[in-house]
């Protein structure tokens, strides 16, 4: 990586560019695959006037600022006010402001910066702006990491009085002019990560996210492909805002054509005045390789930069959660007879879900009541995680820590840790404990460690299964604090997100923790197109994909268990349904599926998840790329009927073009009785070039909807 001042000395332009409207300071970030340049003129705040594809080393920036201006014409102003990193409504500019405050007294400020200094080391550059007049400080801070191509972005404001801020943009990108649309993601409960396409337009697609948590409805992130551009070629532009508290999105096509895209957190929610505020990290990449090499930037950086594991050699475990197997209805006997039948089929993880403490028989009490239940369990834990552990298993619990119910000893005791008003709607029956208060963090991290410190739990699942009653960015900063504060004293415990499966996944909650539980679907009809989609932004190391019933308790789908474990081997793999109710045959398909995800998880867990483009609809398909770009695996999931009768070729990725690649169709015993011909691929092994799979591909034998074909790549 190299940040580049290449403000020119003679004449002196960059001491008093001020002077000279044609001088400008420029500042260059580069990672070795794309170049990001900012350029400032009047010691005013700069704008990003390039980023794409990297610019030879000698490129003039004076240049590449000056051909970014732009004509002017009738009805406009006599000049084009700056699309800069902070738009200031001040400064004549026509669109959404990048900063909207107001003083003590209520009155609206309205910053103008000019430029105060820059502190630049080898990870980056960030750039001092001051408001004089209003006593402001604003920074803007960019980082360049070449291993993952992501370009982090941050915005800061201090001010010398107390202020409102009612919104801050992180450092505003342009939006690109080749593109016809934009993809944003929206989604519901059993429904996550749904793609969803709108044109750009002039005027504002705007979105915020308002329910105090990251939201099934709408993941902070942003996808703009340029013309023509598919998942494996073409330019693309990706952006994610990692913010677990409620973001607001911008993306904006101003009336002279320009375009910009601004992310922060949700509008209003620092709800008291204060002195300095930060927005979240936005982390933005550029692809000359279609959607995927978005997707790749973000799956590196989440998995090498944000992620930590307490034991990062250590495989990944299968694991296996008691949920849709006994909810509530915990008996010893039971639990220690599932576990048996677990770990024979291959669990290396077992998670004692909701119901152990308090009085919890079903969702309406106890919340916050962490103690042991003791008619369930007479002898606490012990007997349970000794007989877990004697079959070679780790154990694993569930809390809801930031919850709590009603009709619990904790609320009613402490009715004023309960955030939002007595009469508010409750969600599962439940409230939300203000994390801001220092004593209610206090009371949860003692409840937790009394737990974490009696017995031998190496996993938590943690919980958040209701909105906020209003959001509050406080309240985000002290789940951080506390998650923090479990980390730190016990280190070797790895942490699950969830809420309500997949509303609280972004990189704001990954820096402390280290998995998502993607959706509460364990479909694995509906976990095919999560999954597919989801991997733009999440590597398969924190992604959870379980094995469900055969009847699916969300959706009602029976699905047959060879689907159900490939679909569930795509990530990190784990079983949630009652083993005892397996088939011999289903248990034998399982185990062997399980086999072969272990003897293949290593790899695959530091993998490229790449999205196919597959022109056969009904075909879902994705080819995960080895790390040293040796090996693959194809996943080619059938998700319905295709119109044609035979399947069309699948083209591959990212192969090398003169290397010749063996491709084994691993499970080629799932082809039906209707699949009556002979291709190749399941009689044997065959040998062709990467240039022929990446232009002709390959093609699978037919299949019926629901079904999920694997194929292994490695090159000769």
């Amino acid at each position: 990586m190299s940040i580049k001042d290449r403000t020119p000395t003679p004449p002196d332009h960059s001491a008093k560019p001020e002077r000279d409207g044609n001088a400008y300071r420029t500042w260059r970030l580069d990672d070795g695959y794309q170049t990001m340049v900012l350029a400032s003129r009047r010691e005013r705040l700069p704008q990003c006037v390039y980023w794409g594809t990297s610019l030879p080393d000698g490129e003039c920036l004076q240049t590449i600022a000056t051909a970014y201006g732009v004509d002017v014409t009738g009805g406009m102003l006599d000049e084009n006010p700056d699309l800069s990193i902070c738009p200031e409504a001040e400064r004549s500019f026509p669109g959404q402001p990048g900063l909207i405050l107001c003083g003590a007294d209520g009155l609206p400020l309205l910053p103008r910066f000019v430029y105060h200094s820059e502190t630049q080391d080898e990870n980056g550059i960030s750039l001092h702006y001051l408001d004089a007049d209003n006593r402001l400080r604003y920074t803007a801070q960019f980082l360049a990491d070449p291993a993952t191509r992501i370009v982090t972005v941050q915005a800061s404001l201090a001010s010398e009085r107390p202020v409102h801020l009612h919104w801050l943009s992180a450092p505003v990108l342009p939006g690109p002019q080749q593109a016809d649309e934009m993809i944003d993601l929206a989604g519901r409960w059993c429904g996550e990560f749904q793609l969803i396409r709108t044109a750009w337009s002039p005027g504002v697609r705007f979105r915020e996210n308002r329910t105090g948590r990251t939201g099934h409805e709408h993941f902070p992130g942003l996808l703009i492909p340029c013309r023509g551009a598919t998942n494996v070629s073409g330019d693309a532009y990706g952006v994610h805002y990692g913010w677990s508290g409620g973001h607001r999105m911008i993306a904006e096509e101003l009336p002279d054509g320009r375009r910009q895209i601004q992310f922060g957190h949700a509008s209003g929610i620092e709800t008291a005045p204060g002195h300095t505020f930060a927005t979240a990290p936005l982390y933005a990449t550029y692809s000359r390789d279609g959607l995927n090499g978005c997707a790749a930037a973000f799956q590196r950086h989440l998995r090498d930069r944000i992620v930590t594991m307490p034991a990062p050699q250590r495989p990944r475990p299968v694991h296996y959660n008691c949920w849709e197997s006994v909810y509530f209805d915990h008996k010893l006997p039971v639990l220690k007879e599932i576990a048996t039948r677990a770990a024979d089929l291959g669990a290396e993880r077992f998670v004692l879900d909701d119901g152990w403490f308090g009085k919890r028989d079903d969702d309406t009490g106890s919340l916050g009541d962490w103690d042991i239940d003791p008619r369930k369990y007479p002898e606490g834990l012990t007997p349970l995680i000794s007989h877990i552990h004697a079959l070679g298993m780790s154990f694993g619990i569930w809390f809801e820590p930031e919850m709590v119910s009603p009709d619990s000893n904790l609320y009613g005791a402490h009715p004023d840790w309960a955030l939002g008003g007595a009469d508010q709607i409750l969600g599962r029956q439940q409230m939300v404990l203000n994390m801001a208060l220092a004593e209610v963090r206090d009371h949860i991290f003692g409840k937790i460690a009394a737990v974490l410190s009696a017995y031998d739990i190496d996993y938590v699942k943690w919980d958040h299964n209701r909105v906020l009653p209003q959001p509050d960015a406080a309240q985000t900063r002290g789940v951080y604090a506390l998650l923090d504060r479990v980390r730190k004293n016990f280190p070797d415990v790895e942490i699950e997100s969830c809420a309500s499966g997949g509303a609280r996944i972004d990189f704001g909650i990954l820096k402390h923790t280290q998995r998502v539980w993607l959706s509460d679907s364990n479909d694995a009809l509906e976990r095919l197109r999560m999954q597919h989609d989801a991997a733009l932004f999440l590597p398969s190391i924190v992604t959870g994909s379980h094995i469900g019933p055969g009847n699916c308790h969300t959706s009602g789908r029976v699905l047959d268990i060879a689907f159900r474990a490939w679909v569930a081997a795509q990530r990190h793999m784990g079983f949630e349904m009652d083993p005892r109710e397996l088939t011999d045959r289903e248990a034998d398909i399982l185990r062997s599926v399980t086999n072969w995800w272990k003897h293949n998880r290593d790899w695959m867990m530091r993998a490229d998840i790449l999205r196919l483009d597959s022109v056969d609809p009904a075909v879902i398909a994705e080819q995960q790329l080895a790390e040293d770009r040796s090996r693959f695996v194809i996943f080619a999931g059938k998700a319905s009927t295709s119109l044609q009768i035979l399947p069309r070729p699948l083209r591959l990725t990212q192969l090398e073009p003169e290397a010749n690649y063996e491709l084994t169709l691993i499970n080629r015993d799932m082809a039906p009785k209707l699949s009556r011909g002979a291709p190749i691929l399941k009689e044997r092994a065959i040998r062709v070039s990467g240039a022929y799979l990446m232009n002709y591909g390959v093609t699978l034998p037919w299949s019926l909807p629901e079904t999920m074909y694997v194929i292994e790549g490695k090159r000769a």
